[in-house]
């Protein structure tokens, strides 16, 4: 079981580091052109934040089935890990959960706005912060 929900949550943080990509990268553009906000904008929002939810719990229940997370730190302690051990049962889900709570609070913060460029500006805000969180927190090593 394991390996098989560490399989999906890897391949599925592909999906979610494009598409925040995509996302961060199209509310920036849009925002500095002042574009319109049109139904493509809202759907791109949307799709990413969706997208981060699902990835949320997987790791969640990653987090709980892998030797790396609860079982690493109920077994060693928090002053028994080692620092890769750290980073995977506790920096890399902390920070992951804070990039989620980022996206949910620019994605419910620009529906409250009416005009396209604040609308734009609270995504480009939000999502950009989490966009930093997460590719702070990818263990490369293990993606390649």
């Amino acid at each position: 079981m394991y390996s098989t929900i560490q399989f999906v949550h890897s391949i599925w943080a592909y999906l979610v580091l494009a598409i925040l990509v995509i996302t961060t990268i199209n509310s920036l553009a849009k925002f500095f052109g002042k574009k319109e906000y049109g139904a493509k904008d809202m759907r791109l929002a949307l799709f990413t934040l969706i997208t981060m939810h699902l990835q949320l719990l997987i790791g969640l229940v990653l987090f709980f089935v892998s030797p790396n997370g609860l079982n690493a730190i109920t077994s060693n302690g928090m002053g028994g890990l080692s620092s890769t051990a750290r980073r995977l049962a506790v920096e890399h889900p902390t920070l992951m959960i804070i990039a989620v709570v980022l996206v949910t609070i620019g994605y419910s913060k620009h529906k409250k706005q009416r005009l396209s460029t604040p609308k734009f500006k609270k995504l480009a805000i939000f999502y950009t912060l989490a966009l930093i969180a997460v590719l702070a927190m990818i263990p490369w090593n293990q993606w390649f």
